[in-house]
């Protein structure tokens, strides 16, 4: 590992916001989501590839962290100033914006020459990896069309396996020098009964062991529940096990694999983690955009609620090179009563970011749920 020296200000952390109205910033986050953001300056934090739905330029808004695909043709533009950058539409300048420079620990190597970026990436505060970067699903009927694990690989902007000393190195990097403050790490999905969960689980016991940073790890239903106490053993903070979408007919279409897993599997699955890891430790994916039906998803996410699960409810983010690439994203007029209804429950279940500990339901940043003001009547 190359030597961490540099004690100064980490490059992750963001500048403190300036006065600014939450609604106008939820609803400006909500449209770039949308929409998109024209870059016109440089944007060195975007992630582009990978498991999830997110292809994104990082930044904090106006000290809200958010994730915004760049679009070319977005009537919203990210500008330079003379400190700092802006986002501008129609020369009006709507919030300022931090936290899109290059994290430092990126110009750092591993001793057999390894770029830390390789290894895992800094999402705004949070410390991200991949760390089995192929799935069993990927070039096959059963791929999730919303995916690109495969691409970032093929590109070579990642290596295929990461190892728990990989990452340990990478994360006390990542913490000293650009202030992360969790881990998240997923993984592709594996043929083996556990699906992958113990390796990732043991990455994130690494990382805990080395840097002291929470940490959630992501995985689907093993076939046996007994793995789930065993990733709880080892020390493991939170955990995401994620459906994508609530409406069976859009699931066997978009993910066939997680189909036949069966929506009453992970629902099982949810409630073993939940008497392990604690209410709102435990976490789901719904991509929303994807044609399903917005009141089943609700009344779904109401389901997984009152079980103590956390719906990390965002839109598609269209993945260049997944099978969803050309799929617009869904609009704000669609999102907007979802995020408000599924955030009456939450609250009213007294579940939130700060219950989390770790992982994406506690960054929030490719969503607006945590924004929204709750419905009066959710129904």
């Amino acid at each position: 590992m190359t030597d961490v020296l540099d004690t100064a200000q980490p490059s992750g952390a963001p500048t403190p916001a300036r006065a600014a109205d939450p609604g106008a910033v939820a609803a400006l986050i909500m449209e770039l989501q949308a929409v998109g953001l024209r870059i016109e300056t440089e944007l060195e934090t975007r992630r582009q590839g990978g498991a999830g739905p997110s292809d994104s330029g990082m930044m904090w808004i106006d000290g809200v962290p958010a994730t915004v695909p760049p679009r070319a043709d977005s009537p919203y533009a990210l500008r330079a100033e003379d400190e700092g950058q802006g986002i501008y539409r129609d020369g009006v300048k709507l919030a300022a914006v931090s936290g899109t420079s290059r994290p430092r620990f990126y110009d750092l190597t591993t001793a057999d020459g390894i770029p830390y970026h390789q290894i895992a990436l800094l999402h705004l505060d949070s410390l991200a990896s991949t760390v089995v970067q192929a799935c069993n699903y990927w070039g096959t009927s059963d791929q999730c069309t919303f995916c690109g694990i495969g691409v970032s690989l093929a590109a070579r902007r990642t290596i295929a396996k990461k190892t728990p000393e990989m990452l340990a190195e990478v994360a006390v990097a990542a913490r000293d020098l650009d202030g992360a403050v969790d881990a998240t790490l997923t993984t592709g999905s594996s043929v083996a009964p556990d699906r992958g969960a113990l390796y990732v689980a043991r990455c994130g016991h690494a990382v805990k062991q080395a840097a002291g940073l929470p940490v959630e790890v992501q995985f689907e239903p093993p076939r046996d529940l007994d793995i789930v106490n065993k990733v709880h053993d080892l020390g493991i903070d939170a955990v995401g096990i994620h459906i994508e979408t609530f409406d069976p007919a859009v699931l066997a279409r978009v993910a066939p694999g997680k189909y036949r897993t069966g929506i009453d599997t992970y629902f099982r699955t949810w409630e073993r983690a939940v008497a392990l890891f604690g209410e709102g430790r435990v976490s789901t994916y719904v991509i929303l955009g994807m044609g399903e039906d917005p009141d089943l998803t609700v009344a779904m996410c109401k389901r997984a609620i009152d079980i103590g699960v956390y719906p990390f409810v965002v839109p598609l983010r269209p993945v260049a090179g997944s099978l969803m690439e050309d799929v617009p994203a869904p609009a704000r007029e669609y999102t907007e009563p979802i995020y408000r209804k599924v955030a009456t429950y939450l609250a009213q279940r007294g579940l939130g970011a700060d219950t989390a500990v770790a992982g994406c339901a506690r960054c929030q940043a490719c969503s607006a749920l945590n924004l929204i003001a709750p419905a009066t009547n959710p129904r």
